[in-house]
């Protein structure tokens, strides 16, 4: 069994080397490749994350109101290579300049974004029918995750210098967009081999479509669902505030974008030996406790990182440890997630799984959504000026943003926690109630 959800879990790896470019430099790529002014990229950029979470959440009603004969897996192939393309075309510098470019480069991005949530629901629902037990899940979020990572540390290590010897080319547009072809076409041959290996033996004896309704209904009677997804909300605001801050706080704070880079790689690094020590933590105090150890963690590290001057060492070093403590954060959510399924079969006597997953990504890229419109409106006020000497102010503006906010953030997510039931063994009791009927 750990074998197979090994191997399924390599599935992330290719979902993260599009979902990383994406977060990780596409903000960037509009304003210091494109030179789009910092509002008009940012605008984009959350326009593009709410509709993904739309998207998202299409995609997950649909797949419970009208269960692939097939089954998931049929989805998730059929899905790959458009998908691929999508992100090949997400990095097309537009020609010209103006109104008609500025669509074409909003469409592209909401394209991929679409594409992005039908192929990743399908997956998502497929690895939470992989198994019903809980630590196997656990298991398989921890995998993936430690996945994601390695894709993490190739996007942040690999864009530049991959897409500039792919394309010959020094010119930022070209570098980014060669990145996109190399990470497409490794992608989609990790999803269909996936795809090809996974078990689905499709829609099941008895089990009925589910109308929108009545699965959002369901959804908002189930108090695991509901508190989970707030406090991941807002743990999605923190990381994402902070991490799409890094590479101007480098460039323009320290002086020294290369160290940026670099920050990015041993960000991605520490999520290796960090992911089996939260495990192995989520094993002795259970998910529910592991959200309140590392978020007391996070404050700490933000208080440390506030009070550091300008050197990259120490920074890094700071932001390094910062995201091993935001590993278990994401860890314990993708842990529990699943569990809510039957937490609310429990609750409502529903059933509902690509809603879960298509709510829960809405939420997440709304917050990530709110994350840029903050980071945007902050640099705008602050004076904000690309590939400029900035001002005083916006580098006061930036460490604020990276310090401050997403404390309280961490802080308000412990908050909502406190009320969510899933504690350990809860789950496992869940699931004795209902197979006694």
């Amino acid at each position: 069994m750990r074998s197979r959800l090994t191997l399924f879990a390599f599935g992330d790896f290719a979902f993260n080397l599009y979902w990383q470019s994406i977060t990780l430099f596409l903000l960037y790529y509009y304003t210091d490749a494109l030179e789009l002014p910092m509002a008009m990229a940012a605008g984009i950029y959350s326009v593009a994350s709410v509709w993904d979470g739309i998207a998202n959440f299409i995609a997950g009603a649909l797949s419970d109101r009208w269960r692939p004969r097939a089954g998931y897996r049929a989805l998730l192939i059929a899905g790959s290579v458009p998908l691929g393309l999508a992100c090949i075309a997400t990095y097309m510098a537009p020609s010209g300049a103006g109104l008609w470019a500025l669509l074409l480069l909003t469409a592209g991005h909401l394209l991929f974004r679409t594409l992005y949530a039908a192929v990743n629901v399908a997956y998502l629902v497929l690895g939470a029918r992989l198994s019903d037990d809980s630590g196997e899940r656990a298991y398989l979020a921890g995998a993936r995750m430690l996945f994601g990572t390695l894709a993490w540390v190739v996007v942040a290590q690999g864009t530049v210098p991959v897409g500039r010897w792919v394309t010959a080319s020094s010119v930022p547009t070209d570098a980014y967009f060669g990145a996109a072809l190399v990470f497409a076409a490794i992608a989609t041959l990790i999803l269909l081999m996936v795809g090809a290996g996974a078990r689905d033996g499709g829609v099941k004896e008895g089990e009925e479509p589910t109308n929108l309704l009545a699965g959002l209904k369901s959804l908002a009677a189930n108090r695991a669902f509901v508190t989970l997804n707030l406090a991941m909300m807002s743990v999605t605001v923190a990381i994402a505030v902070l991490n799409k801050a890094i590479l101007y706080y480098f460039k323009y704070g320290v002086g020294d974008e290369t160290a940026g880079l670099q920050a990015l790689t041993w960000i991605g690094l520490i999520g290796l030996p960090a992911m089996p020590l939260w495990m192995r933590v989520r094993h002795w105090i259970g998910t529910r406790s592991l959200w309140f150890v590392t978020s007391g963690a996070v404050v700490l590290g933000l208080v440390a990182l506030s009070q550091i001057g300008g050197g990259a060492g120490p920074a890094q070093i700071c932001l390094t440890a910062l995201q091993a403590l935001f590993v278990g954060l994401q860890f314990a959510f993708w842990a529990m997630l699943p569990n809510t399924i039957e937490y609310g079969e429990r609750a409502t006597g529903l059933r509902v799984e690509g809603t879960v997953f298509g709510v829960a990504a809405l939420l997440q890229r709304i917050a990530i959504g709110i994350a840029t419109v903050i980071l945007g409106a902050a640099f705008e006020r602050a004076g904000y000026v690309a590939n400029a000497q900035q001002n005083p102010g916006m580098l006061d503006a930036i460490r604020v943003i990276m310090t401050v906010l997403p404390g309280l953030f961490i802080a308000l997510s412990c908050l909502v926690m406190v009320l969510n039931p899933l504690g350990k063994g809860v789950h496992a009791r869940v699931l004795d109630d209902l197979k006694r009927g």
